[in-house]
């Protein structure tokens, strides 16, 4: 989302207001209803019916996904695929978002077309679903913790593996992450608030080492797949031994 300029001096009229990111997803555009949608809508061979099996498969087999799950269930944060997750179309080049209003993940099932994707889409939204249920994040009035959550969310869902740079043919060496982590972060907040961009980097700045070396609920930055199974098997041991204590 562009930022917003402000009003010119002498001008009649106030700044729009900030749909935070709602007017990115059609269904959840402010002033509109949603439709409940047709059988037709729902069947074989149609976004939705891909996004949803594209879903099962994430949330059964990613261990990002499967770690972050189990968190939020030991947090009192039960997560349901038919209530927490919704496929629905969206607008641009955006790929899903969460809704902290009905703590409901939404994935943008015209934009999300592979697999890998999806399974990035998915724990990028439940670190935020995460950070929802275990803090008091202040996601509408507080820039400052949604600009800590997009961090945590960039660092640790994969978004800025090394594979993930190449496909976007980005390469770095010393510190690429943090510079990959601190750009998207920034990106995020552009695109869901109507601030300009040197707001949205003063509030990644102002958090991002604290934000960046938080790692729950993995305890470490999965870096791949394989890290991600190590973190999953590390959780499950931890929470076996805290039930034992």
């Amino acid at each position: 989302m562009a930022s917003e300029e402000p009003p010119q001096s002498g001008s009649s009229g106030s700044e729009k207001e900030d749909d935070f990111g709602y007017g990115l997803i059609q269904d959840r555009r402010r002033g509109e209803t949603t439709k409940a949608k047709s059988f037709l809508y729902n069947s074989l061979f149609t976004f939705n019916h891909k996004c949803q099996v594209m879903l099962k498969i994430a949330l059964d087999t990613s261990p990002y996904a499967k770690l972050l799950l189990d968190a939020m269930n030991n947090s009192g944060c039960t997560v349901f695929k038919d209530r927490h997750f919704s496929c629905e179309d969206c607008d641009g080049c955006v790929s899903g978002g969460f809704d902290s209003s009905t703590s409901q993940i939404v994935l943008c099932q015209n934009n999300i077309r592979h697999q890998s994707h999806m399974n990035r889409v998915v724990t990028h939204e439940l670190i935020h679903a995460f950070d929802h249920c275990r803090a008091h994040v202040d996601w509408f009035n507080n820039i400052k913790h949604l600009a800590c959550s997009e961090i945590r969310a960039a660092n640790l869902s994969g978004d800025c593996s090394l594979l993930s740079e190449m496909t976007r043919f980005k390469f770095g060496l010393k510190q690429h992450h943090q510079t990959c982590v601190r750009d998207r972060a920034v990106r995020s907040i552009l695109a869901v608030r109507k601030v300009n961009k040197e707001r949205a980097e003063k509030a990644v700045d102002e958090v991002f080492d604290a934000c960046f070396s938080d790692h729950e609920p993995f305890g470490r930055v999965p870096h791949s797949k394989q890290d991600a199974k190590y973190a999953y098997r590390d959780f499950q041991n931890r929470h076996r031994y805290y039930t034992n204590v």
